[in-house]
């Protein structure tokens, strides 16, 4: 490994800190979306399709780029990467609130989620580099994680207030600048390491993956708008196949793979994996559905649609102290198993509270046991996936670990969205027979659409009890795979001593 000499204790506190700014920007901008996506609904009009669109334009490049960025990283330097990603960032959340349209925006989303992407990898790799002491590593990694959390808790605050004062165009513009800070606290404080032995970009595979996420991705968001049956629907599911099959193809011959596949033979490992996805799946959606209902069809203040998510961010910052014990004391697969049921429990709770019941106090319970899924399933996957491997593949496990999770919470959306709006589409179009007004929004940007044009008390009661109804049965659907991906985990994940 060529790297520096071990740094001092004021430049591992320097690295530490940068890392954890520059690995909390990253995390603002997956929860962003929850906070502003009836605002920007408001303001654009946007349809379904594109308030899907405007959150995974951010989450795919974290899903697909990540581990190239980890390579990258070893070969050239970490720092460079980090301090490029935030840059990259700033550029990207820059785009965002001048966008006056909706592909703009997206396009400024996707931006700011390539420099997310290596954000994210890059972040972690130089505390871990910085700190060869286990005991200070454990610190280190326990703060990283901790970073996570309030970025993830501090997003909905910032996005609340900006767009409660001003606007959601503010909420990015002030994410450009705290990226900025953090590419200017990297360049200054972070000790740069690398470890290019054995090291080499896998762009074939890259261009592989990314094609079959975006392809799959594309057919699911826009298949109830351009029908099942349409060309570019069965187009994209042909390239989605066709790229994954050239994936692992690739994937198996090349010298220095994106993925090593051969970790999926291990029994455990492919287990966890299976429930990674389906997991975080079911959380993201929920999370989606959550959002949708206070900003789209509530019509919930800015501050309303924030305190919400606040709440939920916060349970795992309390259980935070405790977790290192549970998984001590009871292991991965019992954390697993609870923290799905965990979250069906509070999926189907939400779906059975009336969306006319607004504020806090119908969902608080709602909130709690989503918290208390989300801090579970995360820590129990991560374990679960590092354990299932010697130590030597442990670095190459959680990498793995992060891509299927971020697939999972890729997907979440998309699919979600793609049944709440068809179960809601025909109950609305059945309602607003006789509403011409109402049916030339509906044909021109769907149920999202009729809901942000507030066309009068009739029409605002039909379509919301359609969306209301639309988003339960995603509700039910999200349950549903939590409980599947429970008794996966208890069933046939075994531990490994």
């Amino acid at each position: 490994m060529t790297a520096t000499a071990v740094a001092g204790p004021s430049l591992r506190a320097g690295t530490l800190w940068a890392g954890c700014v520059a690995v909390g920007i990253a995390q603002v901008g997956v929860v962003l979306p929850a906070v502003v996506n009836g605002p920007i609904q408001a303001a654009l009009h946007t349809s379904g399709a594109e308030i899907s669109w405007i959150g995974d334009a951010y989450l795919l490049p974290i899903a697909v780029l990540g581990l190239t960025f980890g390579v990258l990283g070893d070969l050239y330097g970490r720092k460079k990467i980090l301090v490029g990603g935030a840059l990259v960032t700033a550029f990207g959340y820059l785009l965002t609130p001048l966008a006056s349209t909706v592909p703009l925006l997206i396009a400024g989303q996707a931006v700011a989620g390539i420099g997310a992407a290596a954000l994210f990898q890059s972040s972690l790799a130089v505390i871990a580099a910085a700190t060869p002491d286990p005991r200070q590593r454990a610190r280190g990694l326990a703060a990283w994680a901790v970073a996570i959390s309030v970025g993830a808790l501090l997003a909905p605050l910032l996005a609340g207030v900006l767009t409660e004062i001003r606007s959601y165009q503010w909420v990015f513009g002030a994410c450009a600048v705290i990226a900025l800070c953090s590419a200017a606290l990297s360049a200054a404080l972070v000790t740069d390491s690398s470890a290019p032995e054995g090291r080499a970009p896998d762009w074939p595979g890259q261009a592989a993956l990314a094609l079959t996420v975006l392809a799959f991705l594309y057919a699911v968001i826009q298949g109830p708008i351009n029908g099942w049956s349409a060309a570019p629907v069965l187009v994209a599911f042909a390239v989605g196949i066709i790229a994954f099959t050239a994936f692992v193809r690739i994937e198996t011959r090349a010298r220095s793979p994106l993925l090593r596949l051969e970790l999926f033979r291990v029994p455990a490992f492919s287990t966890a994996a299976i429930v990674a996805v389906l997991g975080m799946f079911a959380f993201i959606g929920g999370g989606y559905v959550l959002s949708i209902r206070l900003g789209v069809i509530q019509h919930e203040t800015p501050m309303g649609i924030a305190w919400p998510f606040v709440l939920l961010q916060t349970v795992p910052l309390l259980l935070g102290p405790v977790l290192a014990r549970l998984l001590r004391g009871i292991g991965p697969r019992l954390l697993l198993v609870a923290g799905l049921l965990a979250l069906a429990i509070g999926q189907l709770w939400l779906a059975a509270v009336p969306v006319s019941a607004t504020g806090l106090a119908p969902i608080l319970g709602v909130l709690a046991l989503n918290g208390i899924g989300f801090v579970l399933l995360v820590s129990g996957l991560t374990a679960a996936m590092v354990n299932a491997v010697p130590v030597e593949l442990a670095g190459m496990a959680s990498g793995t670990a992060s891509v299927v999770r971020d697939l999972g919470q890729t997907l979440g959306p998309a699919v979600i969205g793609t049944v709440a709006l068809s179960q809601a589409a025909p109950l609305l179009a059945q309602g607003i027979a006789g509403q011409p007004a109402a049916q030339a929004v509906f044909a021109a940007g769907g149920p999202i659409a009729v809901a942000g044009a507030r066309l009068g008390p009739r029409v605002d009661e039909v379509v919301t009890q359609a969306l209301g109804h639309g988003y339960s049965v995603g509700l039910v659907v999200t349950a549903v795979t939590a409980v599947v991906a429970a008794l996966v985990a208890a069933l046939f994940l075994r531990e490994r001593q």
